[in-house]
């Protein structure tokens, strides 16, 4: 049933001039180069196209997600029973004074450099983070004592129950999480960032230095999807997992890295299953030597096959 729908879907989007492609490999959308078949991938080139895709999938009921780089998604192996809309071609800045409105396709790099160009500080810690602006604010993504709930002022939001656009401020940030993960049917379109005025030079120095540590740190190497999990109160997942001992543990392609074991890497061939069981193993590790539950950064969509 669900691929008779996306082949209406199809026929409706070449009606509209959306592009999209069918059956395609999700080790080419994930930062981890791992997954299977992708039926239906739709890569919408304005907000407009994005509202119509969301919308046309939900009044069909089609099961969907819309990803941007896919650098915190763990795919599963088999066929996905579900459409992804890909936000990378939204990538609109506009700067007027301090305020920054990005679309949530723009990558973050991209938009440090921006606001570097202007001189603008307080987006110095993203610069190098391989994420879009859309998962950036659903995850409240940070690095280097710098997250997105310092400078997001407010967003542009499709409902998409209602299918109505509104203005959102209060995002309900927390550690790595956001209003959105409760409010799944809310998807940010664009964000206006409060920035401040800095020196030119000086943000660009902090951003070198940054880069420098990922560089010296990080797996950068690798396909991986950043640090897997997320920091346990009061300790650090990458240093838990180095004493207990589990640094280049590997299941099949998936290890943990040799550089940083906060790190769970693709040595090349690594499966989602690879990379679960692997996952699970330095959790039991973990808390059977420290007594700490460690809890999974990266989001896993899984195939159909996994669903069952």
């Amino acid at each position: 049933m669900i691929e008779r729908e996306f082949f209406q879907i199809a026929k409706m989007l070449e009606e509209k001039s959306i592009r999209y492609e069918r059956d395609v490999s999700l080790k080419t959308l994930s930062s981890f180069r791992i997954g299977g078949i992708a039926p239906l991938v739709i890569y919408p080139k304005e907000i407009g196209e994005l509202i119509e895709s969301i919308l046309l999938l939900h009044g069909m009921s089609v099961p969907h997600e819309v990803i941007g780089n896919g650098s915190n998604l763990l795919f599963g192996d088999g066929r996905l029973a579900r459409a992804l809309v890909v936000t990378k071609d939204l990538c609109g800045i506009n700067c007027d004074g301090t305020t920054v409105t990005a679309e949530c396709g723009v990558s973050l790099s991209r938009l440090a450099s921006f606001a570097a160009e202007r001189g603008l500080s307080g987006l110095e810690f993203a610069k190098g983070i391989p994420g879009t602006v859309g998962g950036a604010v659903f995850m409240n993504a940070g690095a280097y004592g710098g997250e997105m709930s310092a400078i997001v002022e407010n967003a542009l939001v499709l409902d998409v129950a209602e299918g109505e656009l509104f203005t959102l401020e209060d995002h309900a940030f927390g550690y790595r999480k956001s209003i959105y993960m409760e409010c799944p049917e809310w998807i940010c379109l664009a964000v206006n960032l409060n920035l401040f005025v800095g020196d030119r030079e000086e943000i660009e120095a902090k951003m070198k230095e940054f880069a420098q540590s990922r560089r010296e740190k990080q797996p950068l190497e690798y396909p991986s999807a950043g640090s897997y999990f997320k920091r346990p109160e009061g300790n650090f997942a990458g240093k838990l997992i180095e004493d207990a001992g589990l640094k280049g543990m590997r299941i099949g392609g998936a290890a943990v890295s040799e550089k940083h074991a906060g790190f769970l890497i693709n040595l090349g061939n690594a499966t989602a299953e690879d990379m679960l069981s692997l996952e699970a193993k330095v959790c039991e590790e973990v808390a059977s030597r420290f007594g700490v539950t460690l809890e999974r950064e990266v989001r896993f969509i899984p195939s159909e096959k996994e669903e069952k």
